[in-house]
């Protein structure tokens, strides 16, 4: 049975290798995007495991682990089931906001996009965290490319992934955060948040369809709807796989000009039959970027699946731990520094968590401000 499954990927691979250019102009940034199949099991972490165990006490670890104990306290979250009528799909979501206002201000919002696979559900960590900070998050379910695809029998597995990663999903994808965006915005939960400050967010899959609504550029047929979304103003992007679109990065990606939020680990890799991302694939999306302000933080160790909230061997379950927490406070800092004008917090999360960094990078305009497994920040013009 596994020599068949063998060779219906490898077919699969060695005929998607030979797809026409045209197709895989509009595939590949959905395919960027067969990452949730996979990751490198050569884990080598930098961090000795006595030393993944000092991270526990970190400031973002203890306050995650305080935040467990009280989430029915401090928010909320309620699923809804809506439905695009106009192209007759689901669009499935999980709303997530403080259970109490401190002040009588409008709520910023995240709209999040799971990778290959996954769910509305599948990242809480991330939603019940944000509305704990004072964040609304909106947790959208892509039905053609959820945890449906691994339902099903193992010999068709891979046209069910195939599918979830072409080049009409990944236009789906896009058209969902839309619909779910302007759903909310005309329901009752629109009074409570605050329109000018919009983030879109995604991991791994999601990541790429997050790009696109910020502005990442593929060559598409003309009579297809522009992409980008103007209402987002910052995106965040968790483990972002490159575009493979036959155009050299900056060109996709210098027309994306709004604050960018990059978070990656060492041992990021991507690896399935017939495609490859290594980890510094993250480093050089990041570079390519067109935001005036953007942030790279590489943590040690992990691998691509660490921050989705799937469930991790039993050797990786402390890393998990703390790189999610540290995910967790990171994107909170990033975004009220954005929102407050105020970047030393995230300077402070940076000084607190060096030691789980393996290099991190703020660009803004013409200086960037880099530290890379050092104690201080270094600015250079």
């Amino acid at each position: 049975m596994k020599a068949i499954y063998q060779k219906f990927i490898n077919k699969l691979s060695l005929n998607f290798r030979w797809l026409t250019k045209p197709l895989k102009k509009l595939l590949l940034p959905g395919l960027g995007l067969v990452v949730l199949l996979g990751c490198s099991q050569k884990l080598q972490p930098e961090l000795s495991a006595s030393q993944w165990q000092q991270q526990l006490n970190l400031p973002s670890v203890q306050h995650a682990q305080l935040l467990n104990e009280r989430w029915p306290d401090l928010i909320q979250s309620e699923e809804l089931e809506w439905f695009d009528n106009s192209r007759a799909r689901a669009v499935p979501v999980l709303y997530y906001a403080p259970k109490q206002r401190l002040s009588t201000d409008k709520l910023p919002l995240i709209v999040f996009s799971h990778g290959l696979g996954g769910s509305r559900d599948r990242y809480a960590y991330l939603g019940k965290y944000w509305a704990s900070q004072g964040f609304a998050s909106l947790h959208v379910q892509h039905v053609g490319s959820d945890r449906q695809v691994w339902r099903g029998s193992r010999l068709t597995l891979p046209f069910r992934l195939m599918a979830a990663a072409g080049d009409e999903e990944a236009l789906a994808r896009v058209a969902d955060v839309k619909f779910a965006l302007s759903t909310l915005l005309e329901s009752d939960f629109a009074a409570a948040i605050d329109q000018s400050k919009l983030v879109m967010a995604g991991h791994s899959y999601g990541a790429n369809t997050s790009m696109l609504l910020v502005g990442a550029k593929v060559e598409r047929s003309n009579s297809l709807p522009p992409l980008r979304d103007p209402r987002f103003s910052a995106a965040l992007l968790i483990s972002a796989p490159p575009f493979y679109d036959g155009e050299p990065l900056a060109k996709v990606l210098s027309s994306v000009t709004v604050p960018t939020l990059h978070i990656t680990n060492t041992m990021d890799e991507i690896e399935v039959p017939g495609y490859h991302s290594a980890p510094s694939d993250r480093i050089d999306l990041y570079r390519a970027m067109g935001s005036s302000y953007k942030v790279l933080a590489v943590f040690h160790g992990g691998n691509h699946n660490i921050f989705s909230g799937r469930r991790q061997r039993p050797e990786l379950n402390l890393q998990a731990q703390v790189l999610q927490a540290a995910t967790q406070s990171l994107s909170g800092a990033f975004l009220q520094g954005l929102f407050l004008q105020d970047k030393s917090l995230l300077q402070q999360w940076q000084l607190q968590h060096q030691a789980l960094l393996a290099r991190f990078e703020l660009a803004e305009q013409e200086s960037v401000i880099t530290a890379v497994s050092s104690t201080a920040l270094v600015q250079i013009h």
